[in-house]
């Protein structure tokens, strides 16, 4: 559905969970994204400018790859901001969802891949309970992203 049912304790533990990620936004994106890279190799094609790279150690050094795990932090930042305000929340998703399937054509599956990735390393760094926190939330980002898809025709 177009609305979210997100209670406002649900919104403060999550925007708290949050926050211990977005402290270091750009070493967590890049772990994040040298994880995705290392583990679902396939998700390396979408980034021309990644492809030749095969050592994590390499990855981790990219400005590139720090630059685009800084950018979906933000994204998800501006996401957890507005989880109050559907409209709002809306209005960040779906032109990014767009951009994503119609300009660059990146399988809407690695949104999950993505998500689990930052819960994954939510956990290790700050435990179950926040991971916990957070995972509704991944759940209603992959949720609209695959709505916006299939709007596009996927």
């Amino acid at each position: 559905s177009s609305t979210m049912s997100f209670s406002e304790a649900e919104v403060q533990s999550a925007r708290s969970a949050w926050e211990k990620m977005y402290v270091d936004a750009e070493d967590n994106g890049t772990t994040v994204l040298v994880r995705m890279f290392t583990e679902h190799p396939d998700t390396k094609s979408y980034f021309t400018h990644f492809k030749g790279m095969d050592s994590a150690e390499e990855m981790k050094q990219s400005d590139q790859v720090r630059g685009h795990g800084k950018k979906v932090f933000t994204a998800i930042n501006d996401m957890v901001q507005h989880l109050d305000n559907s409209e709002a929340f809306l209005g960040i998703v779906n032109p990014l969802g767009k951009k994503h399937a119609s300009q660059l054509k990146i399988d809407p599956k690695n949104f999950r891949v993505i998500c689990d990735i930052i819960l994954q390393l939510m956990e290790e760094k700050f435990g179950g309970d926040c991971k916990a926190s957070f995972e509704k939330v991944t759940n209603e980002i992959c949720t609209h992203l695959n709505n916006v898809y299939k709007a596009e025709g996927w």
